[in-house]
C-alpha cells in the first residue's frame, strides 16, 4: 500500500467512499466522500479520527502499512458522529491498550454508540499532550457541528486537524492535497458540504475561527475533503464569506408543480430576473433535485424565489423539506420572492408566506398566486414583475 506523507512522521490513512448514495441517509453523494484519518508516528503513536466502520479492512491495512507491528498509543476523537468515529470499537479491539482521547462531552455519546470504553483520557480546552518530537494541543469548538466537537493542533509542524471545519464532499481522486487539485472542481462540493453540515451554526464557525486566530497554521487536515497546505487563504476566504452572508449575484428559483403550471410560472419569473440584468439563474424542480443541492446554491446566491402549487389546502408536499431546511439553516442576506398556483381554495402560497413571515424574509414584492395556468396577460405581468423586482434587488445589493 502506498504511503502518503503530510510530513516525515505524519501520514494520511483515510479512505474514499464511492458506494454510499446518501450522506447521513438524506444528502446525495454523486462524487462520493472521503473519511480522513491521520497517523502521527513518534515515541508515542497517535491516530487522529478513525473512519466510517464499513471501511475497516482497508483502514487497518493502511495503518499497518505505516506502523508494521507497532501499536497505537492514543486514539484522538475530535467528533462523535459515526462517519468520524465508526471504527472506534474495531480500533480498540485491534489495539486494546490504546488510550481514547476526548473532551468532557465526548464520551457520553461515544459510549452510547459503541459501549463502554476502557483507557479513556479526558482533555481540557487548550491542554497539550507530548508524543516525543510532536506535541498535540486540543481546542473545543462546540457546535461545529456537535456540542462535543473539538480540533487538534500539532504544534511542531503547525498542522490543524480541523474536524468538519474546512471539509467538503467528494472523494479524493488521487489528489490528497489542495495544490494537487483544481480547486474550482472541488468548490461546489465544499460549499454544499458547508451549507448542509455546518451552515446552521455559521456563527459558531466564526467563533471557532476567531478562537484559533492566535495559532499559526501551516496546514489544515480536515475529516473530509482536501488537505490544505498551499492555498489556506483560499479556503479561509470562502469560509468567512459563507459564514458571514457574502453572496454572489444570482437567483435561485425553486418550485413544486403537480401538472406543470407552476413550472411555467418559474420560467416567466426567470425572464424577469434576466431582463433585470442578472446572469446567474438556477431553476430547480424540488421533485427532481435533492434538496442539499438547492440549499447549496441558495447559500451561494443573493436572490431566492420559492413557488409551489396548492395541495389539499396546503403546499405541494415535496416543497415542505426545502422550507424546513431554509427555516433550520437560515441563509443570510437574501432577497426572496413567493409564488404559486391554485385551482379551488389555494393554500400553497399561504403556507410559504407563513414560513416567510416566521423567518422574516426580505421580500421586495408581494407574493403572486395564479389560478390555473399562467396564460392570462395580467398573471404573466405579475409573475414577470416579481422576477424583475427580485433581479433589481439583487443587482442593487
Amino acid at each position: 500500500m502506498l504511503k502518503i506523507n503530510l510530513t516525515d512522521d505524519i501520514f494520511y490513512v483515510g479512505v474514499n467512499d464511492r458506494k454510499t448514495e446518501l450522506f447521513e441517509n438524506h444528502m446525495e453523494l454523486p462524487n462520493g466522500v472521503s473519511y480522513n484519518s491521520y497517523l502521527i508516528v513518534d515515541e508515542k503513536v497517535a491516530l487522529i479520527d478513525p473512519v466510517e466502520v464499513s471501511f475497516m479492512a482497508e483502514f487497518l491495512f493502511k495503518i499497518k502499512t505505516v506502523l508494521g507491528e507497532r501499536k497505537i498509543d492514543y486514539l484522538v476523537i475530535n467528533h462523535d458522529e459515526p462517519d468520524h468515529s465508526g471504527a472506534v470499537r474495531a480500533i480498540v479491539q485491534e489495539y486494546p491498550e490504546v488510550q481514547v482521547i476526548g473532551n468532557a462531552k465526548t464520551f457520553g455519546p461515544l459510549e452510547a454508540f459503541y459501549g463502554p470504553l476502557n483507557n479513556k483520557m479526558i482533555v481540557a480546552d487548550g491542554e497539550t499532550l507530548c508524543l516525543g518530537k510532536h506535541t498535540l494541543q486540543f481546542f473545543t469548538v462546540p457546535m461545529v457541528h456537535w456540542p462535543e466537537s473539538m480540533v487538534t493542533y500539532e504544534q511542531t509542524n503547525k498542522i490543524l486537524f480541523s474536524n468538519d471545519a474546512f471539509g467538503g464532499f467528494g472523494a479524493l481522486n488521487g489528489c490528497i492535497f489542495d495544490d494537487e487539485a483544481n480547486l474550482d472542481f472541488y468548490e461546489d462540493d465544499m460549499r454544499r458540504y458547508y451549507a448542509n453540515i455546518v451552515g446552521k451554526v455559521a456563527s459558531q464557525v466564526v467563533k471557532a475561527v476567531q478562537k484559533l486566530a492566535p495559532v499559526e497554521i501551516k496546514m489544515i487536515a480536515p475529516s473530509h475533503g482536501l488537505v490544505w497546505r498551499s492555498n489556506l487563504q483560499w479556503v479561509f476566504d470562502r469560509y468567512v464569506k459563507w459564514s458571514t452572508g457574502g453572496n454572489d449575484e444570482g437567483v435561485v428559483i425553486a418550485y413544486g408543480s403537480m401538472y406543470g403550471n407552476t413550472a411555467l410560472m418559474a420560467d416567466i419569473i426567470a425572464r424577469g430576473v434576466a431582463e433585470a440584468g442578472v446572469k446567474d439563474i438556477k431553476i430547480y424542480d424540488v421533485s427532481k433535485t435533492e434538496v442539499s443541492h438547492i440549499i447549496s446554491d441558495i447559500w451561494k446566491y443573493k436572490g431566492c424565489v420559492i413557488g409551489a402549487s396548492a395541495h389539499y389546502g396546503s403546499v405541494f408536499p415535496d416543497m415542505t423539506l426545502l422550507l424546513h431546511e431554509l427555516t433550520e439553516f437560515k441563509p443570510m442576506n437574501k432577497v426572496y420572492g413567493v409564488f404559486g398556483g391554485m385551482s379551488w381554495g389555494g393554500g400553497g402560497v399561504k403556507y410559504i408566506n407563513g414560513i416567510a413571515d416566521k423567518n422574516e424574509w426580505q421580500r421586495p414584492m408581494e407574493s403572486v398566486e395564479v389560478k390555473g395556468a399562467p396564460y392570462r396577460q395580467e398573471d404573466v405581468e405579475r409573475l414577470y414583475n416579481l422576477g424583475k423586482a427580485i433581479g433589481e434587488a439583487v443587482k442593487n445589493n
